[in-house]
């Protein structure tokens, strides 16, 4: 089964609708962006969050400690490291699943891949000026395969009207979405329907 996580949740409203809606991983970005939220934001919203969602935070080269305090204060299930930490410090977090980003630009950015010991790996499309959420895809057939050794979190640009395509291609265990269920910057409970049901409809598809 390919698995689900709504990235970039900031409001109660956000929450109630994923609630509603089910999908396996949210993500509460404490990085600098526009979607960026607080220790004890997240704390607020994760306090009203159906307990079985698994709790992503998204980490942008902070300090150690940083990472430590918001796993144990918010409860995360997963630590999602997406600047330029080493394999060392995603060592640092035995107690937590620990997901590491990589922008792919060309195949070559792929090969770090193998230096990394996690419990999953997240391919996002490569920006000059953005470590992620940009909205754009990168070339799939660079991935392809990768997931028979890899546990992949396809990122980039996903939207309702291309996952499926998209998890054809790679194989991913889990697809992760932020911008593309959005309007107007928020998110819309009728694009993550639409996302969530184009996901578990090719599910259905591949067993039937």
């Amino acid at each position: 089964m390919t698995a689900v996580k709504i990235c970039g949740l900031r409001r109660p409203e956000d929450i109630a609708m994923v609630n509603a809606l089910r999908p396996e991983y949210v993500g509460f970005v404490f990085a600098a962006s526009r979607r960026q939220v607080t220790v004890p934001e997240v704390q607020a919203l994760a306090a009203n969050l159906a307990p079985e969602t698994q709790r992503v935070g998204v980490f942008l080269d902070h300090s150690a400690d940083f990472v430590h305090g918001a796993v144990k204060l918010c409860a995360l299930d997963v630590v999602q490291l997406h600047g330029s930490e080493s394999p060392t410090f995603c060592r640092e977090f035995a107690t937590s699943q620990v997901w590491k980003s990589f922008s792919v630009r060309n195949p070559g950015s792929l090969a770090a891949m193998s230096r990394y010991d996690v419990d999953g790996y997240l391919l996002d499309a490569y920006h000059p000026d953005m470590a992620g959420g940009s909205g754009h895809s990168f070339d799939w057939q660079l991935a392809a395969g990768l997931s028979r050794s890899f546990h992949l979190i396809l990122a980039g640009g996903l939207q309702p009207n291309n996952v499926r395509p998209a998890i054809a291609a790679v194989k991913p265990q889990v697809v992760d979405v932020s911008s593309g269920v959005e309007r107007d910057g928020f998110k819309d409970r009728e694009l993550m329907r639409q996302f969530i049901d184009e996901v578990r409809r090719d599910e259905s598809s591949s067993n039937s």
